[in-house]
């Protein structure tokens, strides 16, 4: 009875304050949010460092099968999909898929808002937040083994057509296209969103589905791309629980989650256009 009149007269502030206190052993410090003591993976590129040694990252040369072979009926089902997508491109589909490509932040925190019912910002959400900045790295960096060594063609490449974002283009035809790290990092995002965020687990799951589907919409990766990409976003997620301060923002993430939603907090994005857009496949 006693530490229910504690908690009762707390206020919000005061109880993030305990929930830090109570955020992993003693000799786990909170994590930081702040950009400048994190830092970036390269100076100027507004990406923050992973959790995660890249050597302690998921092989997704190991965990991977080949990308389909020359004549194979994967590289065709490849191609049915490509060409089944073109027409999505003139649509809210295709400009969806164009927004779900930047990976920038504040703008990708943006990308699950809307399954979430909640605004994910540096301001209201610190902790979560900076978990999606820095899981996008690591997810995104365990694709690189096999990128790397397959060096696969990009579909907009062979096919001699364009994409839903053309300012990328020069950079991508450099980049392997095996597997994507778009979808290993919006695999991710979802699996640790759901995880936070139990009760909105379907609606999370499905808009990490559709933004890796984004890939295909916008020309730039082949269906299997896709689909090993969220194999080595899982794989990422697995490891990265074993991670002391990863697992530290995640607890003080699901203290901040759990006061916007006793504060009857939700998302201010419009959610009308993105889910019309979400029901053109």
């Amino acid at each position: 009875m006693t530490f229910v009149r504690t908690l009762g007269g707390l206020t919000a502030a005061s109880l993030l304050a305990l929930l830090s206190a109570c955020a992993g052993p003693s000799h786990v410090p909170v994590p930081p949010t702040a950009p400048e003591q994190i830092g970036e993976i390269r100076p100027g590129t507004g990406m923050l460092k992973g959790y995660l040694d890249r050597k302690a990252l998921p092989n997704s040369l190991a965990l991977l099968p080949p990308p389909p072979a020359a004549g194979s009926a994967a590289l065709d089902a490849d191609q049915v999909a490509y060409r089944a997508t073109r027409p999505l491109l003139a649509t809210p589909r295709g400009a969806l898929a164009a927004s779900d490509a930047r990976l920038e932040f504040p703008a990708a925190a943006e990308v699950f808002s809307c399954s979430a019912a909640l605004d994910i910002t540096m301001q209201g959400t610190p902790h979560l937040y900076t978990l999606l900045r820095r899981t996008l790295v690591d997810a995104g960096l365990a694709t690189y083994g096999a990128k790397d060594h397959y060096k696969r063609t990009r579909p907009f490449v062979v096919n001699k057509e364009g994409t839903c974002s053309p300012q990328d283009e020069p950079r991508l035809v450099k980049d392997g296209s095996y597997p994507s790290g778009h979808s290993a990092l919006g695999w991710g995002w979802a699996l640790l969103l759901a995880e936070l965020m139990p009760e909105r687990t379907d609606a999370l799951l499905a808009r990490g589905y559709a933004f890796g589907q984004s890939r295909v919409v916008c020309g730039v990766h082949w269906q299997s791309d896709v689909e090993a990409g969220r194999v080595m976003g899982a794989a990422a997620v697995a490891r990265l629980h074993t991670d002391p301060v990863f697992q530290a923002q995640m607890r003080l993430a699901a203290g901040e989650i759990q006061r916007l939603r006793a504060e009857g907090r939700g998302t201010t994005r419009q959610c009308a256009a993105e889910m019309e857009a979400l029901k053109l496949r």
